[in-house]
């Protein structure tokens, strides 16, 4: 798919208001599934920003403007910022050409970690801690909220569980007889229902590695700042953490799994119920969530032309399996088992 190139000259003087500097050096960054385009810009001073292009017309930006409301991604970023959870600061923005600037943040936590893995404990008790952190200060959210108006609701779980039928396995060669089409709709609406039926509250809705910056630091004790929030919503306490946990970009041992869960619960001071409750609740999201997830991979490939994600689709399955082992005594749940192991035979 060829995407049309930016409009560089409306970014101009957003560059010149924050850096400075009509033309600094400007290079792509990467970027995720979203049509999203990412550029670092940095001045003859040495001084860098971000600046984020959305590709126009975008449906959920027309939604905005035509409503009267800031882009999602600024009305969360200030309710965020509102809350003492560090965000990127907002530096200029072109909303009609479709630019925001941003503070440079560095390297996100995936990349930090390429190069210093022994990081990895403390960055992410580190996350686990700022999670609880915004689940209380969050816990009312202002009226008119964009949050409040999208939720993860059965319509919507339903639908994503879908889109893996169609694209994780359909797109794949994979057809379900209709024995097994009537495991996996009884499967799909067991799942919606039970985790529609939980309270909600705020959720990021992809709180993982790429979406975690890792600030610099001096004394070693790094501080995290949070991206990509502009679909955050209502959900199930537990969503953010399978987001982290399950990160289908980072492998975890269960013990790293369960002392994370662990530490959650106590920074909530959940008592031991409720922590065998929410462990529970983490597994049956994860498999929503990943199955999910696998089949957006290649959905992305398809539609996006970007198949830098399907590697991950087997692994990513390979979560979902292993929370299915993991609640074996849900009978609900045993013939979408024995059904996943048919079509995606355990690798």
């Amino acid at each position: 798919m060829t995407t049309p190139p930016p409009p560089f000259q409306s970014l101009t003087p957003l560059l010149e208001k924050a850096l400075g500097d009509a033309q600094p050096a400007i290079a792509e960054m990467a970027g995720g599934a979203s049509t999203r385009q990412f550029f670092r810009a940095r001045a003859a001073s040495g001084q860098t920003a971000v600046a984020m292009y959305v590709p126009l017309p975008s449906q959920e930006l027309s939604k905005a403007t035509e409503s009267g409301r800031r882009w999602p991604f600024l009305e969360v970023r200030d309710l965020l910022e509102a809350q003492g959870i560090r965000v990127p600061k907002l530096l200029a923005e072109a909303c009609d050409a479709g630019w925001l600037l941003v503070e440079d943040l560095g390297d996100t936590l995936a990349q930090h970690l390429e190069h210093t893995p022994q990081d990895k404990p403390a960055l992410y008790q580190r996350a686990v801690r700022d999670l609880a952190h915004a689940q209380r200060a969050l816990k009312v959210l202002p009226e008119h909220s964009i949050v409040l108006q999208r939720a993860f609701d059965h319509d919507l779980m339903r639908w994503e569980m879908d889109h893996f039928r169609q694209w994780g396995l359909e797109a794949r060669g994979i057809v379900l007889n209709a024995e097994q089409q009537a495991v996996f709709a009884g499967a799909t609406e067991y799942l919606a229902t039970t985790i529609a039926s939980w309270p909600r509250g705020f959720v990021h809705r992809d709180y993982q590695s790429r979406n975690l910056m890792v600030l610099p630091s001096h004394t070693g004790a790094h501080n995290l700042a949070w991206i990509d929030f502009q679909d955050a919503m209502l959900g199930p306490r537990v969503y953010d953490l399978v987001a982290l946990l399950g990160d289908s970009y980072q492998s975890f041992d269960r013990v790293f799994i369960d002392s994370r869960l662990v530490e959650f619960c106590t920074e909530l001071g959940l008592d031991e119920k409720e922590e065998r409750e929410l462990e529970r609740q983490f597994d049956m999201v994860t498999v929503q969530r990943k199955l999910k997830d696998a089949g957006r991979f290649v959905f992305i490939e398809h539609k996006n032309g970007n198949p830098s994600f399907v590697k991950f689709v087997g692994p990513t399955i390979e979560k979902a399996r292993a929370s299915l082992a993991r609640l074996s005594d849900d009978r609900q749940l045993s013939a979408f088992t024995r059904l996943l192991d048919q079509v995606c035979p355990p690798t």
